[in-house]
């Protein structure tokens, strides 16, 4: 018999100079919306892309992650795919992030099940999800607007 032996590691593809210190600790979506504009440039993009902010016990960034780019109006997204991200960088808490390409930021249905099912599986592996925020014209919070998914 064969027996297959692996290991996991978890890559860096690039780092970016950003003086996040003046931001402090991440527990407010201003502070992921001003990332999310000015590096990621996520309200300029034409396609929704879906990412995560995993964060460390003293809820500082330790990665971003894109997590899927989808089309116009959509975007696949699957705990497994989220959550082997936040394992693999030891996070203790995430933050969910997506862009509305039409500028309007109203969550659909489907926001709101992702929502609700990243939360469960967050829960279920010690990993909390702190915030979903949905970037478009304005920014929208699920945490600010007390939306009981989280």
């Amino acid at each position: 018999m064969r027996l297959n032996f692996y290991s996991v590691q978890q890559v860096k593809e690039k780092a970016v100079n950003y003086n996040i210190d003046d931001f402090g600790q991440m527990n407010q979506p201003q502070k992921i919306e001003n990332i999310a504009r000015n590096v990621l440039e996520i309200d300029k993009s034409d396609v929704e892309k879906f990412y995560i902010f995993t964060l460390n016990t003293k809820n500082k960034i330790a990665g971003i992650h894109l997590i899927s780019q989808g089309d116009l109006n959509s975007s696949l997204v699957h705990p497994r795919e989220v959550f082997k991200r936040a394992i693999l960088n030891n996070a203790s808490r995430i933050m969910l992030l997506h862009n509305h390409p039409s500028g309007d930021t109203t969550p659909s249905l489907s926001d709101d099940k992702i929502t609700k099912r990243l939360s469960e599986a967050g829960k279920l592996l010690g990993i909390n999800v702190l915030d979903h925020i949905i970037i478009g014209d304005n920014c929208y919070s699920y945490y600010q607007n007390k939306k009981h998914l989280l």
